[in-house]
């Protein structure tokens, strides 16, 4: 048997916020019922990205501890160092929070992070195009 990596599920206080900054950043999600607890999508690479409320979660794990600080980090790849600096200035520009703006990192990429709703890094990177 071999294990694959299947899902990144996120969990959000606020569903419908969360799903409005990761559809503008381009993830295609269909619209969801108010009060929906659970939301996932197949991306074009495979993987699954799911979306569960605060409160779904808690229902499931009683007990369970709020968590303290940035836990993990999204990253996306973007198709050229401009669609980096597109995205993160697209998502500024609506009013999400920049952690870092784009620069060129010295393993090769371009780079930039953005703070979604519920205070997850999101990474933005790009391979620099060679001289």
């Amino acid at each position: 048997m071999t294990i694959q990596p299947d899902l990144i599920a996120l969990t959000v206080r606020d569903i419908q916020a969360s799903l409005r900054f990761y559809r503008l950043l381009g993830l295609a999600i269909p619209e969801v019922k108010a009060g929906e607890d659970h939301v996932d999508v197949l991306t074009p690479n495979g993987y699954h990205i799911a979306w569960d409320t605060v409160e779904l979660i808690k229902s499931l794990y009683p007990g369970l501890p709020e968590p303290a600080g940035q836990r993990m980090t999204l990253g996306f790849k973007c198709d050229s160092p401009a669609e980096v600096d597109a995205t993160y200035a697209r998502l500024t520009a609506a009013g999400y929070q920049g952690r870092q703006a784009p620069w060129d990192a010295f393993w090769g990429h371009r780079y930039a992070v953005v703070i979604d709703p519920d205070g997850n890094g999101v990474d933005l990177f790009a391979a620099l195009e060679k001289s």
